[in-house]
């Protein structure tokens, strides 16, 4: 059997398939090339429904935390301030947020999800169950456990790697 063919009958070796400078760690380059994916099917999903990548976590934290103090929500979201901002200026000329002084602290800015975003959460759970079945097809219920669970002791490593996770997002 030549290499062209081994590799065929063999899609999980990866050893011909990853770049050199990566050789060292084959799975840290998976999971790259795996979230780059997944990043660009949900970014597909999202679009249809006005959004931008990111932009349906940020919502998904307000529509579970109710209002929160912008510099609250931007620490969840362990993203850049002018980031955050950004998307909440999108989100608010789009209806789904809506941007308040805080009754508690004048200087202090609270962020809170719409009414009107009660429609685009079903749409965007409607988007990640479709991107769930799509990025696990093929997998068995077993085996989709499996692969949560190891992803979830990987999240682990790299949250004590990182000082802890700042958002649950």
């Amino acid at each position: 059997m030549d290499i062209d063919s081994a590799a065929a009958a063999e899609p999980a070796c990866t050893e011909l398939l990853t770049p050199g400078a990566a050789r060292g760690g084959p799975v840290s380059h998976a999971l790259s090339r795996v979230a780059r994916l997944h990043r660009i099917a949900a970014g597909r999903l999202l679009k249809d429904l006005g959004l931008y990548p990111g932009q349906e976590h940020l919502m998904m934290h307000l529509w579970d935390s109710g209002a929160v103090r912008q510099a609250d929500l931007i620490k969840a979201m362990d993203l850049d301030p002018s980031t955050v901002t950004k998307m909440l200026q999108r989100l608010e000329q789009t209806g789904y947020v809506r941007r308040r002084p805080d009754p508690d602290d004048r200087r202090a800015v609270l962020v809170e999800a719409t009414d009107g975003s009660c429609s685009l959460l079903t749409d965007v759970r409607s988007a990640w169950a479709s991107l769930e079945e799509h990025t696990l097809a093929g997998l068995d219920p077993a085996e989709r456990a499996e692969l949560a669970r190891l992803l979830g002791k990987v999240e682990g490593n790299l949250c004590q790697e990182t000082a802890g996770c700042p958002g649950t997002l």
